[in-house]
This record gives C-alpha cells, sequence and structure tokens, in this order.
C-alpha cells in the first residue's frame, strides 16, 4: 500500500489536510507523524504549516525534522509544500525581524505592503484572505485536470520571492502578481490551502498522490 506521511511538528491543522487526503485516497496509507524512520520510509511527505516561521524552522531544527526534509528531497521522493511549509523552503524569510529558513529554493519570503490599494482606490486587507485564481505558468503534473485560472483559498500577510522565476509554477494577483506555486524537481509547493480549496484542491492533492516525483 502507498504511504504518505504528514510532517507532524507541532503546528499547522493536520486534521483539514489528514482528512482531504484521505477522501481522495481511501486506500493509501496517511499517517500524521513526527517519526524520523516513518516520515524517511513513506512514498510521500506532506509539509504543512500555519503560523509563524521561526516557532517553525525553530520546531524543526530541533527535533532534527530539518534534516528529514532534505533528506527526503535529495531522495528524489515528492514532497508536497502548503503555506508556511511552502515558504519555509526558502532562504530567509522577513518574518519575526528576519528568519532563516531551510534553503532548499534560494529566496526570500516578504510581507506585503501595508498599503495595498485596487485601480479605483479601495484599501485592500492584509493578511489576504480568501479565494484567488490562480494562473498556471508551465504545465506540472499536479495541475493535471485543473482548469486555467482556477480558485484556491489563501490566508497569509507573506509571500515567497524565489531567485530564479523559472521556478514559478502559479501566480495571483493581490492587486499585483505574486508567487503562489514552487516546482523544483520533486518538490511542489504551494501558497495557498488546497485542503479547503474543494474541487480544484482536492483534485491537486489527488495529483500529488499520483505524482513520482520527475518533473
Amino acid at each position: 500500500m502507498n504511504s504518505v506521511a504528514v510532517i507532524d511538528y507541532g503546528m499547522g491543522n493536520l486534521h483539514s489536510i489528514t482528512k482531504a487526503l484521505q477522501h481522495v485516497a481511501p486506500n493509501t496509507n496517511i499517517r500524521v507523524t513526527s517519526k524520523k524512520n516513518q516520515i524517511l520510509q513513506s512514498d510521500r511527505v506532506v509539509f504543512p504549516g500555519v503560523g509563524a516561521i521561526r516557532d517553525c524552522v525553530n520546531a524543526l531544527r530541533q527535533s532534527g525534522l530539518d534534516e528529514v526534509i532534505l533528506k527526503t528531497v535529495h531522495s528524489g521522493k515528492p514532497l508536497l509544500g502548503i503555506c508556511l511549509g511552502m515558504q519555509a523552503l526558502l532562504t530567509y524569510s522577513e518574518e519575526n525581524n528576519g528568519t532563516k529558513c531551510l534553503d532548499l529554493i534560494p529566496g526570500e519570503v516578504i510581507h506585503f505592503p501595508l498599503s495595498l490599494e485596487m485601480e479605483n482606490g479601495n484599501r485592500l486587507k492584509i493578511p489576504h484572505m480568501g479565494w484567488n485564481q490562480v494562473e498556471q505558468r508551465f504545465n506540472h503534473p499536479l495541475w493535471n485536470k485543473i482548469a486555467a485560472k482556477s480558485r484556491f483559498y489563501f490566508v497569509h500577510s507573506y509571500f515567497a520571492r524565489p531567485d530564479d522565476e523559472s521556478v514559478i509554477a502559479g501566480t495571483t494577483d493581490y492587486p499585483n502578481t505574486f508567487c503562489c506555486a514552487l516546482a523544483w524537481k520533486n518538490i511542489f509547493a504551494v501558497q495557498f490551502h488546497p485542503e479547503k480549496s474543494h474541487v480544484a484542491g482536492l483534485q491537486l492533492l489527488q495529483n500529488f498522490l499520483q505524482w513520482d516525483g520527475s518533473f
């Protein structure tokens, strides 16, 4: 039986992502775990996260799960990063007065400008919260059967800015264009929450469970 490890490092809404994975793949062994061996032995790994980046990175380093994530990536197994799990893959975040992240994908995580306005002059709220369209930048197995400009659910105040724009798999406008999906080798990471994004989100999770990590 195929297995998926959802990394439990003490942060994140693990119940929602686990239930969503079980819904799309009832015959797959979905394990929420902090055990290193279970994560490394799984066929696929999900790295979720909500909250503050410094707490996330500290929890990973104190438990040794940062090394597990690195080993997972180097092994070639598919890794799905979600929300804070996406941001933590980059080099550095502005959050918490600056935080060093895992540096798997060179780049930084920056705060939305405090004064965002639409063309009509209306102010936009921070955090960016709710449904928004995603523009697919190139074909990827995780976009399979997902219509162009599908809407996904977001909740965040910071966004990723990778050094290499070729790894940007998806973008969203708020009101300026920002990166909302990254694809690099066996990593696919999204700023939005697929587990809260209904049909399109469930399709992305199903695609992940069928992906062999090649791209």
